[in-house]
């Protein structure tokens, strides 16, 4: 099949196109630049792919006319303004921006700091969390964030079995440099983050209420969660060390048994007992792995997950709502390997 990508040139939307290439059901890629007016050699702006394809202008008709669905890898508040004609024509979108995922449009106006889409057409997008929600004859999916992938898949078991003190949910949550995107900033400049860490936009991160939104899905009393982040000194990455007190009477089993339930058959998650992931076992792959240990002191459970932000957090997760919502096999082009050595 064609498929169309807008936004080739960030970080999420090069690995997308390289994910792209090696899928066994994508015939051909069309580039579109959302901003510009004539086409642009993809080897002049990211000549390390080595490609010789064209970015063309921005034209829906033309993305519909030429492609079965179409990819964005835009920017938060560029499809915003992009999506409804697809949204009209209900022609297959994956959006990997954060414009579709949250349902109220004032939530998103306050963590966004943008204008939000009509409620009609938020209402429309679904949610594409690939381990709970199938994107199987979906139209439009809003790919989830990175480090609510990596928050929400640690957590899950737990809430969706309300085994944990709702108001209790703490996430120390790390990432690289590439999760900021490809614009320079004071804090992703190399004197900053080099020998360094960096708390940045705690409590305030855009990735909060995407968060809080889905475990309200599965429980009504989780009322917010304390959210911190900082940044790592290196390109790829997150780790989300994620911390809940169990109810009373909670044991190590049921514990074992919740995440033993939710992922015992999940492609891409790996949750163990007691064993606790590094990030290099997940860079370059689309797995989740995850740890967790129920302190029989404290009666707290804390939670490691990590995943590679470009991948699982983005990219990846795109391709897996792609196969699910064409209904092609799940490791369909997501056969890869972790950057070696480890």
């Amino acid at each position: 099949m064609n498929v169309g990508l807008v936004g080739v040139t960030g970080y999420s939307g090069s690995v997308l196109f390289e994910l792209l290439l090696r899928h066994p059901q994508v015939d051909h890629i069309n580039l579109y630049g959302h901003a510009q007016k004539v086409a642009q050699s993809l080897e002049e702006v990211l000549p390390q792919l080595r490609r010789r394809d064209n970015i063309l202008p921005y034209d829906p008709a033309d993305i519909m006319k030429n492609n079965q669905m179409v990819f964005f890898a835009t920017s938060a508040g560029v499809t915003t303004k992009l999506a409804k004609p697809f949204l009209e024509a209900n022609f297959p979108v994956i959006d990997l921006a954060g414009d579709y995922r949250l349902k109220s449009r004032d939530v998103y106006k306050h963590w966004y700091k943008k204008d939000a889409p009509e409620d009609q057409y938020l209402q429309q997008a679904h949610y594409g969390l690939t381990d709970f929600y199938s994107s199987k004859g979906e139209k439009y999916v809003a790919n989830p964030g990175c480090y609510a992938t990596s928050t929400i898949l640690a957590l899950a078991p737990l809430v969706q079995n309300h085994l944990i003190d709702p108001t209790s949910i703490v996430v120390d949550a790390k990432s690289g440099t590439s999760g900021a995107g490809k614009k320079l900033t004071e804090i992703t400049h190399f004197s900053k983050t080099n020998e360094n860490l960096q708390l940045y936009k705690v409590n305030q991160h855009q990735h909060i209420p995407e968060i809080v939104q889905q475990f309200q899905e599965w429980d009504e009393n989780v009322p917010y969660i304390q959210f911190t982040t900082t940044l790592l000194p290196l390109t790829r990455g997150i780790m989300a060390s994620c911390y809940a007190k169990a109810k009373d009477n909670v044991t190590e089993k049921e514990v074992r048994d919740a995440f033993v339930k939710t992922y015992s058959d999940d492609t891409f998650v790996n949750a163990t007992e007691g064993v606790f992931p590094t990030l290099k076992q997940v860079v370059g792959t689309n797995f989740c792995d995850i740890g967790y240990q129920l302190n029989p002191v404290t009666h707290q459970i804390v939670i490691i997950s990590v995943i590679d932000n470009l991948l699982k957090g983005a990219a990846g997760q795109a391709i897996q709502n792609f196969n699910q919502m064409f209904d092609y096999a799940p490791e369909a082009g997501l056969n890869l390997s972790p950057v070696l050595p480890i």
